[in-house]
């Protein structure tokens, strides 16, 4: 879950503490677990009861398990289809745990950024959809304004400003961030639409 343009250096200054991770017996699929699952967790914890800036420190956490994993496996030469399935389904997990705690909070309280929230968490899944369907067809489909790790920085730096009481910004930043995601989803159609030509 790296931007391209730090996925390089990034890999880099993670590589020497992979390898660490690998000779304590400790396997990629087991960092993709902790991460998705205690991601999830701390966001239905924090989030689901208003602690924002809190649970945007501890879901960041976990969330970071992610750049561990896949370099991991590279090194140790284990990459799977079972690894790569594990972690996209812990991947779709946390996003729903993170999204659905905010939503539950700003539904028990009748805020209206409600709808927003819901908005944000269809749109995201219909991203992650479209980009599986097209490769079960052999038609690569990556890109878009805002592929999953956009989507993750973007609402999580909401949520600490937030946290922070930082004033409007949530509302401000949800509308923002559901129109770049309807965005996306009609750009990964135009893709597997070209790609199906």
């Amino acid at each position: 879950m790296l931007l391209s343009s730090i996925k390089a250096p990034v890999t880099r200054i993670i590589t020497p503490l992979c390898r660490g991770l690998l000779r304590a017996g400790i396997t990629p699929n087991w960092v993709s677990a902790v991460g998705g699952i205690g991601s999830s967790l701390c966001a239905a914890l924090f989030y689901g009861s208003s602690h924002f800036f809190a649970g945007t420190l501890a879901v960041t956490f976990f969330v970071l398990f992610d750049l561990f994993d896949g370099a991991m496996a590279r090194l140790a030469g284990t990459s799977s289809r079972w690894g790569a399935v594990l972690d996209s389904t812990l991947d779709r997990i946390a996003d729903a745990s993170i999204f659905g705690a905010m939503a539950y909070w700003f539904a028990k309280s009748h805020d209206r950024n409600l709808p927003i929230l819901l908005g944000i968490l269809l749109s995201s899944f219909m991203i992650s959809y479209i980009k599986a369907r097209a490769e079960a067809l052999d038609i690569e489909c990556t890109g878009g304004v805002a592929e999953r790790s956009e989507r993750l920085i973007i609402i999580l730096v909401i949520a600490g400003l937030h946290g922070l009481g930082v004033p409007y910004i949530f509302t401000v930043g949800i509308w923002a961030l559901l129109v770049l995601c309807l965005i996306t989803v009609l750009q990964r159609l135009l893709i597997v639409y070209k790609g199906s030509k």
